[in-house]
């Protein structure tokens, strides 16, 4: 699983893996009912507590991202399709909210934006 902890980011290990794994499912890269590694793997894989990697599994689950089943293990919950959207479109607006802001703090205007948006959008 490709999730990358940071000890110099200001959020704890466990928010950070709750993030990446919530930002995979949201990006569609875990696929509804994927089966998750188990908390030990996971502890093991990024050399981290299984306290740490049992809370950010906790936390997923309370959030409905994850469901474990007792003796088979932990996956992918199924999710709303509709909630999914928002959360993507969310997820858009923040960065859009942070890219409009940079530009901003260096004097960007409205039109230049757009321009810089558009090139971008297409050469994705």
């Amino acid at each position: 699983m490709d999730i990358i902890i940071s000890n110099t980011s200001d959020k704890p290990i466990y928010e950070q893996i709750v993030l990446q794994i919530k930002e995979m499912i949201i990006n569609g890269k875990l696929a509804e009912a994927e089966l998750m590694p188990s908390i030990r793997n996971l502890a093991k894989e990024l050399q981290i507590s299984v306290i740490t990697t049992k809370r950010a599994y906790d936390e997923l689950e309370k959030d409905g991202y994850l469901v474990t089943i007792p003796g088979k293990g932990t996956y992918v919950a199924a999710q709303n399709k509709e909630l999914l959207q928002e959360s993507r479109l969310r997820l858009v607006e923040e960065k859009l909210l942070e890219a409009a802001a940079a530009g901003k703090s260096i004097g960007l205007s409205l039109e230049e934006m757009q321009e810089m948006l558009k090139i971008l959008y297409e050469e994705a």
